[in-house]
This record gives structure tokens, C-alpha cells and sequence, in this order.
């Protein structure tokens, strides 16, 4: 039996992930995962793949009369406020074109002196047509174990550091894969299956500190191969087909 082991967000992206009980699956995927983005100056999106340390900083985001979001440092600082927007404004990341709007408030400015350079903090609007990314990530438990395997050392692996938003116990090795072009039931929701994850830099980082300690990719170049001569794949995307519910331990059905 196939069942959701574990829920992971960010509601920034490249920062510290939550691990809620629960989610609500729109079309956009989880509305508040990744919701807020860091832009460079020259207007590139700011990441793990930029500074895997990112991942040491915790974010808590709410909403009641307002949103609120507040940041939690290493060293315990804590920038908190109301958020507000300024005016809609077009992006273009990772090949997707959608529209965020800048924030106003503290944390560009202590985002940036951790960064140690120019930081702008978006909101992204999330409006029909457009994808800012991938709705659904999915990884197996059994596809972090083999890849645990194909390590020299062998060594445990922690399925955050993939940071998916679920992952699935109870397959076989890989077996997400053959899930490709199918629909898959998760508790409440259906998703469709859509693309294999190539992977990037951000799998070799711990998700704790950030930094680099497993050869992750030259692991799963070593077993895997590469895909058209050049993309290390681990874990797959999919779409929403049906919103709905998706909580720890609910089955998973490939349909």
C-alpha cells in the first residue's frame, strides 16, 4: 500500500521547510509553498542554488485580517510585519513568465545583509494562465533509500534535502517514474504525472546548514545516467487535475 510519509513547504523559496500535517491542493499546487520569492538586483531569482545557507533561515507566514510574515535568523533575530505590495510586476524565472508584486517591509534588507547582496522579496500573484512552478513534487522513500545504496561511502540520505512537497512510502525504487503521463490519486486530490525532476546543486546540500556533504548527483549519475545526455532525474512533477485534501498517511493511487 502506497501512502503520503511526509508534507513539505517553504513559504519562501530556498528557506527553511515546514512539514504540515495537511495541505489543501489548488490548481497552483499548495497556495503559501514558495509563495514568496528572492530577486537579485539584475532580477534572477535567489536561492539554495545561490547560497544553500538560506535554508538556516525559518520562515512563519499567516493570515488573518492580514498576511503576516516573519523571519527567523540563526543567531535568533526575528523580522516580523504586516505584509504590503507594491505594484504588480512582470517576472520571468526558470522559463516561466507570471506576475509577483514586490514587498514592503524589513525583510528584503535582512535577507540581503545574510545574503551578503542585493536583495528584493516578491510575492507571486498566482492568477490563471500562469505557473511560477511545478504545482507537485513527488519522491518515493524507497527511491531515497536505493540512492543511499549507490553512495561510497553508503551512508543514510534525508529525503528533505529534494525538498518535494510529498513523499511516498511503500513503493519500489523509482517506481514514481512509471507514473509518467498517468493520473494518481492522493488522498482528496487527483494530480496528473507530468515531467521526471532533474535534479540540481541543492540535493548535495545538507537541509539543516545548507552546506555541501553527499555527492548526490554524481551518485545518481552513477546508476541512473543521464537523460538526453544531461539531466540527472530523481523524483517526478505533476499537475492538479482534482483539488482537494492531501494529509500524512493517506493512500496514494496510481490510476
Amino acid at each position: 500500500m502506497l501512502t503520503v510519509s511526509r508534507l513539505s513547504i517553504a513559504h519562501v523559496r530556498g528557506l527553511r521547510l515546514h512539514h504540515p500535517a495537511e495541505v489543501r491542493l489548488g490548481r497552483h499546487g499548495v497556495a503559501d509553498d514558495r509563495r514568496f520569492l528572492l530577486l537579485t538586483a539584475d532580477g534572477h531569482v535567489f536561492d539554495g542554488t545561490k547560497l544553500g545557507t538560506l535554508v538556516q533561515v525559518q520562515s512563519e507566514f499567516s493570515r488573518n485580517n492580514s498576511e503576516h510574515l516573519a523571519l527567523t535568523f540563526p543567531d535568533g533575530r526575528v523580522v516580523a510585519a504586516d505584509v504590503a505590495l507594491a505594484a504588480p510586476m512582470a517576472v520571468t524565472a526558470y522559463g516561466r513568465n507570471f506576475t509577483a508584486r514586490p514587498v514592503i517591509g524589513p525583510w528584503a534588507d535582512a535577507m540581503s545583509a545574510f545574503a551578503g547582496t542585493d536583495l528584493t522579496l516578491i510575492r507571486v500573484e498566482r492568477l490563471d494562465g500562469a505557473m511560477d512552478r511545478h504545482p507537485i513534487s513527488i519522491v518515493s522513500d524507497a527511491s531515497v533509500q536505493e540512492l543511499a545504496r549507490h553512495l561510497d561511502p553508503v551512508r543514510p540520505v534525508d529525503a528533505r534535502r529534494f525538498r518535494m512537497l510529498l513523499e511516498v512510502a511503500g513503493a519500489s525504487p523509482h517506481q514514481e517514474d512509471e507514473w509518467l503521463d498517468r493520473d494518481v490519486s492522493i488522498g482528496e486530490a487527483v494530480v496528473r504525472v507530468d515531467e521526471l525532476d532533474a535534479r540540481c546543486v541543492i540535493t548535495t546540500q545538507d537541509p539543516d546548514t545548507g552546506l555541501r556533504d553527499i555527492p548526490t548527483l554524481r551518485a545518481i549519475k552513477s546508476y541512473r545516467g543521464l537523460r538526453d545526455g544531461r539531466y540527472l532525474d530523481f523524483g517526478v512533477y505533476a499537475g492538479v487535475v482534482e483539488p482537494g485534501v492531501i494529509r500524512v498517511g493517506d493512500s496514494v493511487n496510481p490510476l
